[in-house]
């Protein structure tokens, strides 16, 4: 089974959202990313706060949500039985897929998040 490990949000102000789970979450920061992204965790699992403006869709909110599985080959043809197709992506953590409705779903491994436990 994949677990989830990883969610990313789109905000007008990455500083300012990356500081609240700070705050009010108590989540460390794992890294600032050239791009302004900053990748948060609690240890298990990882939020990437993403800058609005590299977004196409222009708004905030939820990005898409991040996968990991024993086996990621395996998953990732389990996606593709289920309907997904890949999306074209530059990142080297993740592959990218499109599921139904237009969500997007990663399948890899980010910073700071958990291991799978085997």
């Amino acid at each position: 089974m994949a677990k989830v490990r990883h969610i990313s949000y789109r905000a007008e102000d990455v500083d300012a959202m990356a500081k609240f789970f700070v705050d009010a979450m108590g989540m460390t920061v794992v890294q600032k990313r050239k791009d302004n992204s900053i990748d948060l965790s609690d240890g298990s699992v990882n939020i990437a706060i993403l800058p609005l403006a590299a977004n196409r869709s222009r708004r905030a909110g939820l990005d898409h949500i991040g996968f990991s599985a024993e086996d990621g080959q395996e998953q990732i043809r389990r996606m593709e039985a289920a309907g997904a197709t890949e999306e074209s992506t530059r990142s080297p953590y993740e592959k990218k897929f499109k599921g139904p409705e237009g969500i997007i779903i990663d399948v890899g491994r980010w910073p700071g998040s958990a291991p799978l436990e085997k």
